[in-house]
């Protein structure tokens, strides 16, 4: 029997689902469906080059997607995309924003190696040691921030109000 070397995983996304490459096929399928319905038959040329062309496309921004777009968080790591940070240069997590104001964090960089916070996900911020200030983010974002705000407390707990 051989032990797992794989840290415990808290919480995980994978960025992008493959289920997407199958526009391909069902682009083909429409294409075909349209010469049928205009008299011409089956001609399996411009549904098979549908079929690559847009399998092919789909495919490359998948697997894009699921590098720069998912996110694993583990006792010791948080990786967003393809940047990993320790847990332990987290020093705090922001309170949500409430309200119409927008907290001052929002304008922070976000983890990862995009520009901003990718499309469908909702930021988090998290300061950092140095005085850093940064936004973690998920598409679930209420339960990474749930286990963020456990994994800080457990290393620095709360002020305790005297």
């Amino acid at each position: 029997m051989t032990e797992s070397t794989e840290p415990n995983v808290l919480f995980y996304e994978q960025g992008a689902s493959w289920w997407w490459v199958l526009t391909g096929p069902a682009s083909a399928v429409a294409m075909l469906l349209i010469q049928m319905s205009a008299g011409l038959g089956f001609q399996w040329l411009v549904p098979l080059v549908f079929f690559v062309l847009v399998s092919t496309f789909v495919a490359i921004q998948v697997k894009a997607a699921r590098i720069h777009t998912s996110v694993e968080l583990t006792p010791t790591t948080l990786r967003e995309g393809t940047e990993r940070i320790s847990i332990d240069d987290i020093v705090r997590i922001y309170p949500a924003p409430e309200g119409n104001e927008e907290p001052k964090w929002m304008s922070a960089r976000a983890l990862g190696e995009l520009t901003g916070v990718p499309k469908g996900r909702t930021g988090i911020g998290v300061k950092l040691t140095n005085d850093r200030t940064a936004q973690a983010w998920a598409r679930k974002h209420q339960q990474l921030r749930a286990q963020l705000v456990h994994l800080v407390d457990e290393r620095i707990p709360p002020e305790t109000k005297s």
